[in-house]
C-alpha cells in the first residue's frame, strides 16, 4: 500500500489499512520512515521520536476513524506519521514553513486533529474532557490520549490520571514509553507473562470467560475469587498496579513495533466500555541509525543529510551556550549557585554545568512548577538556584513564581531560554509572553541583553548583586551585528538624532539600527535608546529623548498587549509628553510558524518594515 496522498479520501484510511496483509504492514511503515527522514532532513523538525511511533500510529488509524473518535497527542512530537495517514502527506515538504504544515496537531488544519498541542502533561485531562462531554451529550465515539513516558514527569499527567482513572467511562490512554523506567519489569516470568497476556487467544478467552462466569452467581463468586488471585500475581510481577490503583484496566507492555500485536490489543481495548492504559514500549529513532544512536540529538533537528545524519549548517555560537558557559563560570566562583532543567540540559546550554558541577545540577523532567518550587525553597535555604527555561514554558510555573518566590521576595534567578519569536514550531512555542507576565509579578527584576556580552554581565549581576526574583530573558540563536556591552543603567542612548525616537531591547535592537540608516537616507534622523532592564521600567530616558524628537516608535517581538511600548507610552502620558506614538510588535493575537526573519518581515518587525512604520508616524510614509 503505498502511503497516503491529499488526493486519497480519508473516508477510505480505516478500511485500506484494515485490509493489509502483515508483509504490506511492514512495508508501510518502512515508507513512512524513509519519508519522515526524507522531509525532516530538508525542513527540520522532530524525528526520534516520530520514527519510533510509526507502528503505533498506523495501529491506532486500523482500528480507530479518527475524523469521529478523538486522538489527543500529548506534546505532539510524535505526530507527523498521523499527518501523513490523514491526507497531507504532499504538504510534509512544507513542513513548518511559513504557510505550510504545522510541526504540531493543529485543529484548523484537519479534522483529524482532535486538540492542539505543543506542551506536555495536558492530553489525559483533555481526553478525560471529551469524555464526559460525550457522555453528558449522549454522543457515540472513543476518546484516546496518546502520552509519551517524559510528559508523565508532569504533575498535569497525574492530575489527568486520577481523576480519568475514577471517571467509569471509555477512555483509552496510550503511554508510549521510549525510555524511562516507570515501574520496572522483574525478570523474565513478567516479560513471559506480558506476552502470554496479550495473545489473540487469551483476550478471546478472557471475554468468554467473564461473560459466561458472570451470567450466574455461583459463576460470579467463582470469578471474583479467580480475578483477586490472578490480581495479587500480576501486581507482584507486572509494572501495572500504579495504573490500576487509579481505576485503569492495564494491558502491556506490549511492543511497540510489532504491528499485528498492536493492532489486537487495540481492537480488544476498543471494546471495553473502561478506563484502560495500554503500556506500548517503542525504539526512539526506529530505523535511522543516527537517531537510534543519539535519539537525543534527533529529538529536534535542523535541516540535515539523510545520508550521514550531518547537520546541513553550522549553528555557531548561541545564547543558549553563552548562558550555560557563563553559569558555570560563576559556579567554579561560589558553590551556592545550583542549576535547574525541566528536561532541557542541552537546549538550555547546560551540559557541561552538568558535567563540571553534577552535586549542583538538578533536573526535573517536564515539570516546571516543580522546578520554580524547588528553586524557591533552595533560595530559602541560602542556595543560589539558576533554572534555565524556555520563554514558553515558564507560563506553566506563574503561580509558583508568584507565590512560592514573589511574596518573600526569594532570590530564583530565571535564564528565560527563546524569548521572543522562535519560528518554526509556531503557536506553541513563541516566547512573545514573558515582557507582560513577568512585569505583573512584585519584587521582579527583567533584564534584557542584545549580546553574549551583555548576557554574561547581565547574568553575573542577577546572581552576585540583585535581590528578589530575576529573569534574564534572551532569544533563540546568536547575536547580530551589535555586539556592545552597556553599563549597567536601565537604559542607553545608542545613536542620537532629532526627528523620532526609536526604542527597543535584545536583539531586536539590529533591526531597529538597521531602520535608522534607512531613515537617515530618507532625511530622517533617528534617535535610538536600547533598554537593558524592562522590569522596574525607568522611562526618563526615553521621556527626554521624546522631549526633544516629538515621536516616538517602540519595535518589540513581543504580545501587545502588556507589551514595553504599552507602558511606556502611558508614562510618557503621565508625565505630561506629547508626541506622535507608534508600537510595532507581535499584535493581539497568536503568531503562526514560519522562519524568524520572514516572521518578522510580516508584522513589520525588521528593519525596512520598522522604518516604514516610523515614516508613517511622522507622515512622510
Amino acid at each position: 500500500m503505498a502511503v497516503r496522498t491529499q488526493e486519497q479520501s480519508s473516508d477510505q484510511l480505516g478500511p485500506l489499512l484494515a485490509e493489509l496483509t502483515g508483509q504490506e504492514g511492514v512495508e508501510l511503515c518502512a515508507r513512512l520512515r524513509r519519508e519522515l527522514v526524507e522531509h525532516v532532513s530538508c525542513t527540520g523538525g522532530h524525528l526520534a521520536s516520530n520514527l519510533g511511533a510509526v507502528e503505533l500510529t498506523v495501529a491506532i488509524h486500523r482500528v480507530f476513524d479518527t475524523r469521529r473518535d478523538r486522538l489527543v497527542f500529548d506534546v505532539g512530537h510524535q505526530c507527523y506519521p498521523h499527518k501523513i495517514l490523514t491526507g497531507r502527506g504532499e504538504g510534509m515538504a512544507t513542513l513548518r514553513q511559513y504557510g505550510g504544515l504545522a510541526g504540531f496537531p493543529k485543529p484548523g488544519e484537519s479534522v483529524h486533529d482532535a486538540f492542539i498541542a505543543g506542551h506536555a502533561s495536558n492530553s489525559v485531562a483533555v481526553a478525560l474532557g471529551m469524555a464526559r462531554a460525550r457522555t453528558v451529550l449522549g454522543e457515540d465515539y472513543k476518546v484516546l490520549a496518546l502520552i509519551g513516558d517524559g510528559a508523565l514527569t508532569g504533575g498535569l499527567a497525574y492530575e489527568g490520571l486520577s481523576n480519568a482513572g475514577k471517571c467509569g467511562q471509555q477512555i483509552l490512554v496510550i503511554l508510549n514509553d521510549n525510555g524511562m523506567s516507570i515501574t520496572p519489569n522483574v525478570g523474565g516470568v513478567a516479560d513471559h507473562l506480558a506476552k502470554q497476556r496479550l495473545k489473540p487467544q487469551y483476550l478471546t478467552f478472557k471475554k468468554r470467560y467473564r461473560r459466561v462466569m458472570n451470567a450466574t452467581a455461583p459463576g460470579r463468586a467463582v470469578y471474583r475469587v479467580t480475578h483477586r488471585l490472578k490480581e495479587m500475581v500480576k501486581q507482584t510481577l507486572l509494572p501495572c498496579s500504579m495504573f490500576e490503583n487509579m481505576g485503569f484496566r492495564y494491558l502491556g507492555p506490549v511492543d511497540g513495533h510489532n504491528l499485528s500485536q498492536l493492532t489486537q490489543i487495540l481492537q480488544y481495548a476498543r471494546e471495553l466500555d473502561e478506563p484502560v492504559l495500554l503500556h506500548v514500549k517503542t525504539i526512539k529513532g526506529k530505523g535511522f541509525t543516527p537517531a537510534e544512536e543519539n535519539p537525543d540529538a534527533f529529538h529536534g533537528v535542523g535541516p540535515f543529510d539523510p545520508a550521514t545524519g550531518r547537520g546541513k549548517k553550522n549553528s555557531g555560537d548561541n545564547f543558549s551556550a553563552a548562558f550555560g558557559r557563563t553559569l558555570t563560570r560563576l559556579a567554579g566562583h561560589d558553590r551556592r549557585v545550583c542549576a535547574i532543567t525541566a528536561a532541557m540540559t542541552s537546549g538550555t546550554g547546560l551540559e557541561k554545568f552538568a558535567q563540571k558541577y553534577p552535586d549542583r545540577f538538578f533536573d526535573v523532567g517536564i515539570a516546571e512548577g516543580c522546578a520554580l518550587s524547588m528553586a524557591a525553597g533552595m533560595a530559602k535555604q541560602g542556595a543560589i538556584p539558576v533554572f534555565g527555561v524556555y520563554s514558553t514554558f515558564l507560563q506553566r510555573s506563574y503561580d509558583m513564581l508568584l507565590h512560592d518566590a514573589a511574596i518573600d521576595n526569594l532570590h530564583v534567578v530565571l535564564g528565560v531560554d527563546r524569548a521572543g519569536l522562535v519560528g518554526e514550531d509556531g503557536e506553541t512555542h513563541h516566547g512573545v509572553f514573558d515582557v507582560a507576565y513577568l512585569d505583573s509579578v512584585p519584587n521582579m527584576t527583567v533584564l534584557a541583553p542584545a549580546s553574549f556580552a551583555e548576557l554574561e554581565r547581565m547574568l553575573e549581576r542577577a546572581v552576585f548583586r540583585l535581590s528578589g526574583p530575576v529573569a534574564v530573558r534572551y532569544p533563540r540563536g546568536g547575536e547580530g551585528q551589535y555586539i556592545g556591552t552597556s553599563g549597567e543603567e536601565p537604559a542607553c542612548l545608542l545613536r542620537p538624532g532629532e526627528d523620532i525616537t526609536l526604542v527597543s531591547y535584545g536583539v531586536e535592537i539590529n533591526e531597529v539600527v538597521q531602520a535608522a540608516q534607512l531613515l537617515e537616507e530618507k532625511g530622517v534622523s533617528a534617535e535610538i535608546v536600547k533598554l537593558n532592564q524592562l522590569t522596574p521600567l525607568d522611562p526618563e530616558l526615553v521621556c527626554q529623548s521624546v522631549k526633544k524628537t516629538g515621536a516616538l516608535l517602540v519595535a518589540e517581538d513581543q504580545a501587545a498587549q502588556g507589551c514595553v511600548g504599552q507602558r511606556l507610552a502611558a508614562r510618557l502620558e503621565l508625565a505630561g509628553v506629547s508626541a506622535k506614538t507608534a508600537l510595532v510588535n507581535c499584535g493581539q493575537g497568536f503568531v503562526p510558524h514560519g522562519g524568524v526573519a520572514l516572521l518578522k518581515k510580516e508584522l513589520f518587525l525588521d528593519g525596512a518594515g520598522i522604518a516604514q512604520k516610523a515614516l508613517e508616524v511622522l507622515g512622510r510614509g
